[in-house]
């Protein structure tokens, strides 16, 4: 049984559970329930607060563990990351009153700066021979300005709403961060093998995500004029039809491209087009 850490809420937790559910591992999540194992698949689940998760698997208490960057930096433990999971990506950055005057990195020079990642923020600032005050503050950061405890903040951005609504601008970015998989150092290799296998479902998961699988006809003098505008993984399928002349033609397409390149298969004198999405792929 591999044993994954997981935050217990956030978008960091959807968005893990999404991925988990879409690689068909069941999992039941019960109100104040800590540790619940998957129905069809050797893993069980342990939902921690997401600054816990990098200890809880360098000691050993979880075996993996899916957490943001931004706390694996911070908090420094001895695990290793194996797979950069490409959700929940934000930013740390420097933010100010937006009515400061803004040139350059020496405006901190001297200030006080409230902050959750102090360990972070001190290696930048020593970096660029900064000295500042730390003021280390868990949760609501961005109010620290506002009642006098700091002059800006270091904290994390992904939207920026959080800071508009605050009166403060963002001016640098320090790290940019996404959920990671880390790992414990010391897996059996029974573990191994269970990871090998989850990872490769995530893989699967990931390949599909934003893709389609396109299907249509077309006239068999157009054929090579389609397959420069779709390529597919390798190269688009083409299958002759009963009709003589024409075939249908398969293929794999980026949904953000999708209606670009429906209007140029149209003009090209496709028919029959059929759009159907990809649960998972296997490359």
């Amino acid at each position: 049984m591999l044993r994954i850490a997981v935050q217990a809420k956030g978008r960091l937790y959807d968005e893990t559970m999404t991925m988990l559910s879409e690689s068909s591992i069941k999992i039941e999540s019960g109100k104040r329930t800590l540790l619940i194992p998957a129905k069809n698949f050797p893993v069980e689940i342990l939902f921690l607060r997401d600054d816990d998760i990098p200890q809880a698997v360098a000691s050993g208490i979880a075996d993996v563990g899916i957490v943001g960057e931004n706390e694996y930096a911070e908090k420094k433990e001895d695990a290793v990351i194996v797979k950069r999971l490409d959700f929940s990506k934000c930013r740390l950055s420097l933010a100010i009153p937006k009515a400061a005057d803004y040139k350059s990195l020496d405006w901190f020079e001297g200030k006080k700066i409230a902050t959750s990642y102090p360990r972070i923020l001190e290696e930048f600032l020593k970096k660029n021979n900064i000295h500042s005050e730390i003021h280390v503050i868990t949760g609501s950061v961005e109010i620290a300005p506002g009642i006098g405890l700091a002059d800006c903040i270091f904290d994390i951005v992904s939207s920026g709403s959080t800071l508009v609504s605050n009166n403060l601008k963002e001016v640098e970015v320090v790290m940019r961060s996404e959920a990671i998989l880390i790992a414990n150092k010391s897996l059996s290799s029974d573990k191994k093998q269970i990871l090998d296998e989850l990872l490769f479902r995530f893989d699967s998961y990931k390949n599909a995500e934003g893709k389609k699988y396109i299907i249509l006809n077309i006239p068999n003098d157009k054929i090579q004029e389609v397959c420069k505008i779709l390529p597919g993984m390798k190269a688009p399928t083409v299958t002759p039809l009963v009709k003589e002349g024409w075939s249908s033609l398969h293929s794999v397409i980026e949904e953000k491209t999708f209606w670009d390149i429906i209007s140029q298969l149209k003009a090209l004198g496709a028919e029959g087009i059929l759009v159907v999405p990809i649960e998972k792929m296997i490359l």
